[in-house]
This record gives C-alpha cells, structure tokens and sequence, in this order.
C-alpha cells in the first residue's frame, strides 16, 4: 500500500481549513447551545411513591416544552430533574402533570441552579487545559524535540476545535460532561501522535531533506494500522455506549467518538506534515531527530 500523505498535503490542509472555518463562522453567528450546567435552571428533587420509568419521565417532561432535561435517579430512589429555568406557576403546572401521569411524589428539594457552575467548570477546564499543554510541551521535547512538540500540540488544538465546531454547526446541546470529554480527547489524541512521531525519530538519521517526505511517509504507513486498530476498537466501543448506554452519557460519547476520528486523522495527515513543514524551512540540506 503506497502512502502520500507528505505530498497531499495541501489537501489535508485544506479539509480541515474548511471546518475549522465553518465552525469559527458557526461560533460567531449562533455560538454554543449550552446546556442547564451553563445557563442555569430549576433543580428538583422528586420522590414518587411508585417506580417511575426514566424514559416515561423524560417523555413527559419533553411533552411540557422542557426537552433537554436531565433526569439522575439517586441513591434513595428519588429522582434530580434538571430543567430549564421556569417561574413558580410553570412548575406547578409540571408537577401537576407529573403528579397526573405517575401518581403521588413528594418534592424534597427544589431550587434555581445559577449559571455560576458553568463559569467555574469553563474556568477549571482552561487551566486543566494549559497546564496540559505547558507538560506535554515539555515532555515531548525531552523525550523527541521542540519541533515535535509544537506539530503535536497544533494538532490538538486541531481536534478540540473539530468537536467544537461540529457541536456549534449542528447545535448540539453540551453539558459540563462536554468538557471532559475534550479534556479526555487531549489525552487520547496524543498518544496516536507520539506513536507516530516515534517511529519518525526510529528512522532518521542524518538525512537531506529532499528525502524527508519519503521517510515521513514511510512512518506513517509503518504507523498506519496500529493507529487505524486502535482508533476502531474505541469506536465500537463508544458507539455501543452512544446507542445503549443511555441519555445522560450520550453527549460525552458524542464529544469522543468526533474527537476519536479527528485525532486519528490529523496524527495521520496533520501533526507529521506540519512537523515536515517545519524541518524544511530550517537552514541547510539535511536535518535530524534528537
């Protein structure tokens, strides 16, 4: 199997020029559509005097003009409903039409959950961010060389903002489970690309660079199925979670199996071209790995 993901390049480039711009274009115009973590609602806490079928509740729920409600069955059997925020006479009316549907509950806690949470998640993710980016910067270039480090960490960037701006385009309604799922991403998606970049290093030596593509090349078909056998074993893995592991995890899957498929890609067609890019404009006619 002949590989020329060096010498298609451009066209990589290109595809995921056009996301990333359709999804900056999204972001400006319609942003986000942030979920009850971000945007704060109403918080109650029911416990019903007979089992209540989730689903059924959602349904009902749904049917009050509350889609996008999050519905946790607790310990003591008792149900936390999230919902969009409501005034007192909106509440009765739901709680009578519950009430209606699956018979008497006692409400043990109700409240409105500002939007307060979703700053303080937003905040803790950036710094989990940047504290992620700073250690893998330095780790990748001891472990290989400052060039690597910044392709892989491009590549990143790449995949996060992939998974956001599909999110925005299609209006995807996010959570705070959102954010850890980009935060898993980050994770995952560079150890694709370290593979990768390992075996670059393996086979350099001191080479001219008009035979750089061909070694790049070479490594990412060496690569190639070991990162395309890792990628689709997690994927049959999260999309049996997406269609049977239900509603509350669905959006974190969602996240993954995006960021899965874009952190396959750009540590295929992504992170060794811009490192490529970067050998090149050095000075001189050969280069080298650490």
């Amino acid at each position: 199997m002949k590989i020329d993901v060096i010498g298609k390049r451009k066209i990589w480039y290109a595809i995921s020029i056009i996301v990333l711009v359709a999804g900056l274009v999204s972001l400006l115009v319609q942003g986000m559509n942030l979920g009850i973590d971000f945007i704060g609602g109403n918080r109650i806490n029911v416990q019903f005097a007979q089992q209540v079928d989730i689903a059924d509740l959602r349904t009902a729920l749904t049917e009050n003009g509350l889609e996008g409600s999050k519905i946790q069955e607790m310990s003591d059997g008792s149900y936390l409903l999230k919902t969009a925020e409501m005034d007192q006479a909106k509440q009765d009316a739901v709680m009578a039409d519950l009430e209606s549907r699956f018979g008497e509950f006692e409400i043990v806690e109700s409240g409105l959950v500002g939007p307060s949470v979703g700053a303080e998640l937003k905040k803790n993710a950036l710094i989990s961010l940047a504290l992620a980016v700073v250690l893998m910067i330095a780790y990748i270039t001891y472990r290989f060389e400052m060039h690597f480090a910044i392709a892989g960490v491009l590549a990143l960037f790449h995949d996060i903002f992939v998974v956001v701006a599909l999110f925005s385009i299609f209006q995807l309604e996010i959570d705070s489970t959102f954010i850890a799922a980009l935060l898993t991403i980050f994770g995952y998606s560079i150890n694709d690309k370290i593979v990768v970049f390992d075996r670059i290093r393996e086979n350099m030596g001191r080479v001219k660079k008009d035979q750089l593509s061909g070694l790049v090349n070479d490594s990412i078909k060496q690569s190639f199925t070991r990162s395309m056998n890792t990628s689709i074993s997690t994927l049959i893995l999260l999309l049996a979670l997406f269609f049977f592991g239900g509603q509350t995890t669905r959006i974190f899957v969602l996240a993954m199996i995006i960021g899965v498929v874009a952190g396959t890609y750009s540590s295929l067609c992504i992170a060794s071209p811009i490192w490529y890019e970067f050998k090149m404009h050095l000075k001189g006619n050969r280069v080298q790995a650490k």
